[in-house]
């Protein structure tokens, strides 16, 4: 048997906690039907016996307290829920329990924002993480020893796994479950839970809100000033001027406050632009186009699939509201 232990934390998303349980509960469901033994002993453990979320709205009952568990070959980390610190906080003593069974053996997954609990342990420095990509900065100041993926649906390194925000954790769950079970049972999963299997990035579903969460007076008049042309060439040269700044050294500075480089913030500008047209008007890919200032239709796919992971048309034609 794989003993899985999925944590109950405090201010916890009452989702990710019971998900975990459903999909490796229905699990033994499928091997059973199919003949086989069961393969998961899977436990709700937490600090308390009842652990309540939303201002008591829900509430959760462990089956095994912290202290009760001697051995488990898996620890799941819901996502948290509020602000991320005091959240962090309220589960501060499940960190030692976790970093504990972790040193014993144990795999560790963190769903979505369960990254900032996992992350609190120290396991994650020095490793790939992902998480919520609207957490992206956030966890980024918090955890500056560790990789954090923007974008990505999942990481592994160790022993240790993470998944982007929200649903995206269904992917992690999909992708434990084929390494412990197989291929066709995680693709039954799959089917059974509407999950598509291998998605791979959470692009499509950012929003990019322009990254001004930095005190470089200089860097944000750059970033109003192409926020406010998007639709305009704009040059290097151009931003460097219009601060009275060297270009290598304001390159720097402007890379250090954002995460991107010039020419990748105008890009992402330019793509927040057309990815808000396509689903509010019936404009074509050409119109769409030329209103964000591109010219070049396969330079234009290229940026937009490679922000969105998706190219212009099947963006429409998903997001599209049809008016």
């Amino acid at each position: 048997m794989k003993k899985v232990c999925i944590l109950v934390p405090e201010s916890a998303v009452i989702e990710a906690v019971a998900d975990p349980q459903y999909m490796f509960s229905t699990a033994n469901q499928f091997l059973q039907a199919n003949g086989q033994s069961a393969l998961f002993e899977v436990n709700l453990v937490g600090q308390h016996k009842e652990v309540k979320f939303n201002n008591g709205m829900f509430s959760v009952h462990t089956n095994l307290l912290l202290d009760d568990v001697e051995e488990t070959d898996l620890i799941i980390i819901p996502a948290l829920f509020g602000d991320m610190k005091k959240a962090v906080d309220l589960n501060k003593n499940a960190i030692p329990w976790i970093l504990k069974h972790y040193k014993n053996g144990a795999e560790v997954a963190s769903l979505c924002v369960g990254a900032f609990l996992l992350a609190s342990t120290g396991i994650l420095n020095g490793k790939k993480c992902s998480t919520h990509w609207a957490f992206y900065n956030e966890f980024k100041e918090t955890f500056p020893e560790v990789e954090v993926m923007d974008g990505s649906i999942l990481t592994e390194e160790n022993g240790v796994y993470s998944s982007g925000g929200a649903n995206s954790y269904w992917n992690l769950l999909l992708y434990l479950l084929e390494k412990y079970t197989n291929r066709d049972t995680a693709i039954l999963a799959s089917k059974y839970f509407a999950i598509d299997i291998d998605r791979e990035s959470q692009a499509a579903f950012m929003m990019f809100t322009g990254q001004k969460d930095h005190n470089d007076l200089e860097v944000k008049k750059v970033q109003e000033y192409i926020e406010e042309h998007y639709q305009d060439k704009i040059t290097v040269e151009d931003m460097t001027q219009l601060v009275g700044v060297s270009r290598r050294s304001f390159e720097r500075r402007f890379k250090k406050a954002t995460d991107n480089t010039i020419i990748e913030y105008h890009q992402r500008v330019k793509v927040e632009a057309a990815k808000r047209s396509f689903e509010s008007s019936r404009k074509n890919i050409t119109e769409v186009m030329f209103d964000v200032g591109y010219t070049d239709t396969k330079a234009f796919r290229n940026v937009f699939k490679k922000l969105t992971g998706l190219t212009p048309i099947e963006y429409r034609n998903k997001y599209s509201k049809g008016i």
